[in-house]
């Protein structure tokens, strides 16, 4: 159990680390700074939301797994506001043309694409009750909706050439990519759908 924490700390801790050494950041002010480590700090809390949804890391009770995926999910949208709103104050006209879809960075574009997705997941999580949508239509929804954070931030992520040092950040992206897979697999939403169309 120690060894798989351990583990999990270091996914976590060293793309942030390595981007905190970059010497990239001599040439940046500190709201640029800022809004770039709000969305590492995303990237990297991303990798739990799988786990915690699979319930693959010990020690934790069955029922604190949930609201923990709940609470961590509320962190990453608030990290990605302040990315934003930092790139926002920094260079408004390529926030502009990144919602537009008019970047001329295809990177811009995967980032708004997961971004929408964030926010789309946030706040169906906040109306699930009142909109009573039922487990196994917000099963589907769900992770629909996570499917495409994933891909979006990752590809986002690696097509950048930034701050992050690029092995961790390879790293981080296969690990979330794996845990993606493995949960959808492992939850069995397709069959779901079958049920459904049949």
């Amino acid at each position: 159990m120690t060894l798989i924490w351990a583990a999990l700390a270091c996914a976590l801790a060293v793309p942030i680390a390595a981007a905190a050494a970059s010497p990239l950041l001599a040439w940046r002010d500190p709201i640029y700074i800022a809004a770039g480590f709000a969305g590492i700090v995303a990237m990297s809390l991303m990798l739990l939301q799988p786990l915690l949804m699979g319930r693959y890391l010990p020690g934790i009770p069955v029922r604190r797994y949930r609201q923990i995926h709940r609470g961590i999910g509320g962190i990453l949208v608030a990290s990605l506001v302040i990315h934003v709103a930092g790139l926002w104050i920094t260079s408004p006209p390529d926030v502009i043309d990144a919602l537009l879809f008019d970047s001329p960075t295809p990177f811009s574009t995967w980032g708004v694409i997961a971004m929408w997705a964030v926010f789309i997941t946030g706040f169906l999580a906040m109306l699930r009750k009142p909109l009573r949508i039922r487990p196994g239509t917000w099963r589907i929804v769900h992770t629909a909706l996570a499917a495409v954070i994933v891909v979006g931030s990752v590809v986002h992520a690696m097509q950048i050439e930034g701050t992050m040092e690029t092995v961790s950040k390879s790293v981080l992206c296969a690990l979330i990519l794996i845990a993606t897979v493995k949960v959808i697999t492992d939850l069995r939403v397709w069959t779901i759908l079958n049920r459904r169309a049949g």
